[in-house]
């Protein structure tokens, strides 16, 4: 939503970021594909966004049909500079509606003040029933390593089962990789376990390079035993740094940026950009919720052809919820340390 109302140098900046072509209209091209997959094909993906408005500024109305259009955005005007507490728990009482409870907050205290003139959120959760469920009477406590140098372990539920998964094993970056469907099987979870942890280190850093496009073609079906330990996951993420350091630095910069496709003003600058993700996986489904929004890219290695008798994740691992149809990376995240 944000791009929507960039412009120049601003814009450029974004596009080149989030690794897109700078027009405005090819951008919004793809935005529309992942919305449509989002909203259309998966029935239990939902995609909500949302805008407040300083109810004072003149907004261009070609921006807030374009934010409904694309979005689905359901804007509000607002007072921020007397009713900015009211606002945030508005903000946090609606994220909470629409992933479930799973985040409760996002905007913090002192986060909205008098010159607050909009706030832009998102929030996507995503529950999947796995096509082969875990039982869980196959359930069992086990230790999941950290660092086996330094005999590093803490305990976990692990879930088991012995099933017909795609698997395969990447020699390179002596990675398996396991592919479990959920019900329908238009959308899969994938799994990058190393087959070790091979020094002092979570041992990812040889399988953050591969490219999960170039699975698919050389994986073949195996009778496996999988064990994968059942998992929560929640984080917070303060994007300027990051986004500042891949190039986007004019949005943040009050001298530089150009928000005028909003309003027509300049005078707008980006002040924060929060990601917020919670995941969780359990015998019988997978729920995923992400904040704003996240990407992830990964490099081809060489992959050989082998068969898997087993799968034991005990120990740190990456995992993908890919839309199969698209090969789009829905969620991305790493499994390293349990709570």
């Amino acid at each position: 939503m944000v791009m929507l109302g960039a412009r120049g140098n601003t814009a450029t900046q974004m596009s080149e970021v989030q690794y897109t072509c700078s027009h405005t209209n090819t951008k919004i091209i793809v935005q529309n594909s992942i919305y449509k997959i989002i909203t259309e094909r998966l029935c239990p993906l939902l995609d909500f966004a949302g805008v407040n408005l300083q109810m004072c500024r003149l907004w261009f109305q070609e921006f807030l049909i374009q934010s409904k259009k694309h979005y689905r955005a359901e804007l509000e005007s607002v007072d921020f500079k007397t009713r900015s507490e009211e606002v945030r728990i508005d903000v946090n009482n609606w994220v909470q509606q629409h992933t479930p409870g799973n985040i409760t907050e996002v905007v913090d205290e002192d986060d909205l003040n008098e010159l607050t003139r909009l706030v832009l959120f998102t929030a996507t959760h995503f529950k999947g029933i796995w096509n082969k469920h875990f039982s869980w009477s196959e359930t069992y406590d086990a230790q999941f390593w950290l660092n086996k140098v330094k005999n590093d372990s803490k305990s976990v539920k692990m879930m088991k089962q012995e099933e017909d998964f795609a698997c395969t094993f990447i020699e390179d970056a002596n990675c398996k990789i396991l592919e479990m469907p959920y019900c329908g099987k238009e959308v899969s979870m994938l799994i990058f376990l190393p087959a070790e942890i091979e020094d002092d280190t979570t041992g990812l850093e040889k399988v953050e390079h591969l490219h999960t496009r170039d699975v698919p073609g050389q994986m073949q079906t195996c009778h496996i035993d999988v064990r994968l330990p059942r998992f929560t996951l929640e984080e917070t993420y303060d994007l300027n740094t990051v986004l500042s350091s891949m190039g986007m630095v004019d949005a943040f910069d009050h001298t530089k940026c150009d928000f005028s496709g909003m309003s027509g003003r300049k005078d707008l600058v980006l002040s924060k950009v929060i990601h917020k993700a919670f995941v969780k996986v359990h015998e019988k489904a997978t729920q995923a919720t992400f904040e704003v929004m996240g990407w992830c890219e990964l490099q081809s290695g060489k992959i050989r052809r082998a068969t898997l008798k087993s799968f034991i994740a005990d120990h740190p691992f990456l995992f993908f919820i890919r839309h199969n149809p698209t090969m789009n990376i829905l969620f991305a995240g790493r499994f390293c340390c349990p709570v």
